[in-house]
């Protein structure tokens, strides 16, 4: 037996304790506990598919028996390995964060009993999504993170959150209602939601019949991707959650869009099809969210609005259809994942700390705490892309597959991920200036915690320690960045290829369309 057939415990294994954390409701230290280790359990068994994959190729796994393409098939490959290791790694991060922010506030944030519930549940989903080999299980994937995301929203029950997690919400079950609309569509069209069957089916289909897909499936991803202009709802909906919460969500939700996304011009729709308007979609991304990052006070949102404008790199690696713009788009999403989750816990730190998370009302915190302006620090210049960190290799990365593919619309686009780059860093050392480097008597109507040495303490060591954890974790991609490379580069390869996916879930059928029939793919 294939250890990559282990896979569907990466599912059950969140789902099992969130059951028994749900159980445990008035015996906090036994939840925290089964959390810590059911996740920890589940980075083990997800490292191992990683190298099982890596050593013996895609595995597909049949559950009850039902052979593809008519039962649900779990799918482990090298990209679908890569991203449940670096979700649960964070995921990991952020739950220590939080039990150790719990502990410290007497969880007076929200019931524990629900919140780690709905936590490992959140974790089953993304899980689940990323390892989908249907679209209707995709759908349960999202549907599982989506219901679990709306409870962490909203704890503590503020008139803020509340307002936010209702726009959320609808917002949400929008994008749901659409994608349902989407697989239903495909299936009346193809008689199947297997990806791999779908992979064969849909470039038999009219030209215009896979247009119309094609983009019912991209609406319905964009919205959960927060892609231009579909990404209205993000900024007002992440800030007003707890610091782990909104963290989770910026490392993890966008990016199970941006996977999705990954899956359909891959395996889907091959090709170049609609790969210009995603290139103008990726632009704007990358310009409409960098400039309204520029024109907040607030660090939270700020940070908000740079996660909308760099999914654009994302979408724009994906476009070029080309393997060294598909590998620079894998690299990048473990990059953004890891850094822009450290940043939103040391939005979380900077809030505890100093009693707000306005930049107009901060100062001094360099002095106060150099601890503290070190773990922003770090992150902020990797997200701006300041060689040599893992930021500035993926946009190296993805620079070059724009220069060599070398159409107009993909050099536009590679200029403004330059400016975009140059206006991240003017943002992120706007917050540096004000909040750590300027003096507290500088600031308007300074908090009384900046001013009483005091609170000094108030971060408690796990809470700094998981920070500093994905602080290290980020400059370890860019340490690491060489082998990583080689990493995403053999994932792209086997993505763009097909042939290692459709031959391990559907095996050697007659009849089955050669791999890149619908579309020329670019080295």
């Amino acid at each position: 037996m294939s250890l990559a057939s282990l896979a569907p415990l990466a599912v059950v294994l969140p789902i099992f304790g969130a059951a028994v954390t749900f159980m445990l409701l008035r015996q906090e230290r036994a939840q925290r506990i089964v959390s810590i280790g059911v996740l920890a359990a589940t980075l083990v068994l997800e490292i191992a598919l990683l190298l099982s994959v890596w050593g013996g190729g895609t595995v597909a796994v049949p559950i009850g028996g039902w052979v593809p393409p008519w039962g649900i098939t779990l799918v482990v490959d090298q990209f679908s390995s890569l991203m449940l290791v670096v979700s649960s790694s964070v995921s990991l991060a952020v739950l220590v964060y939080a039990v150790s922010q719990g502990i410290a506030d007497g969880d007076k944030d929200g019931p524990i009993s629900v919140f780690h519930p709905s936590f490992l549940i959140l974790i089953a989903g993304v899980s689940d999504a990323f390892l989908a080999g249907d679209l209707f299980n995709l759908y349960v994937g999202f549907e599982m993170l989506l219901t679990a995301s709306y409870v962490l929203l909203t704890l503590g029950g503020t008139t803020a959150r509340i307002r936010a997690g209702v726009t959320y919400v609808v917002v949400s079950v929008v994008s749901s209602l659409l994608f349902l609309v989407a697989i239903a569509m495909v299936y009346a069209a193809t008689g199947t939601v297997n990806m791999a069957d779908l992979a064969v089916k849909l470039g038999q289909l009219a030209p215009e019949t896979q247009v119309l897909l094609h983009v019912m499936l991209l609406i319905g991803f964009g919205i959960k991707a927060a892609v231009f202009p579909l990404s209205f709802w993000l900024p007002d909906s992440y800030p007003t959650a707890p610091a782990p919460v909104t963290a989770v969500f910026a490392g993890l939700l966008t990016k199970v869009g941006v996977y999705a996304f990954v899956r359909t011009e891959t395996l889907l729709f091959p090709g170049d099809q609609l790969n210009t308007p995603l290139m103008v979609v990726a632009l704007l991304t990358m310009v409409i969210g960098i400039l309204g990052a520029l024109a907040q006070t607030d660090i939270k949102r700020l940070l908000s609005f740079t996660l909308v404008s760099h999914i654009g790199y994302m979408v724009f690696g994906l476009s070029m259809s080309s393997v060294i713009g598909l590998a620079a788009t894998v690299f990048y999403v473990m990059h953004h994942i890891t850094v822009q989750t450290s940043l939103f816990l040391v939005a979380g730190l900077i809030e505890r700390r100093a009693g707000s998370a306005s930049i107009d009302r901060l100062g001094g915190l360099a002095k106060l705490s150099p601890l503290l302006a070190l773990l922003y620090f770090i992150p902020a210049m990797n997200l701006a892309g300041i060689p040599p960190l893992s930021g500035f290799l993926g946009k190296l990365g993805l620079v070059q597959a724009g220069v060599a593919l070398g159409t107009p619309m993909a050099l536009a686009v590679v200029v403004a991920g330059v400016v975009v780059s140059l206006l991240t860093l003017l943002a992120m050392a706007r917050v540096w200036g004000r909040a750590f480097w300027r003096s507290i008597d500088d600031a308007d109507n300074p908090d009384a915690a900046l001013l009483a040495p005091a609170r000094a303490g108030s971060m408690p060591r796990a809470m700094v320690g998981a920070t500093a954890g994905l602080v290290g974790l980020g400059l370890a991609l860019s340490v690491f960045a060489g082998p990583l490379f080689q990493v995403s580069e053999e994932a792209a390869k086997e993505m763009l290829d097909r042939t290692p996916y459709i031959t391990a879930v559907l095996g050697s059928q007659p009849g089955a369309q050669q791999p890149g029939a619908q579309g020329a793919v670019r080295p």
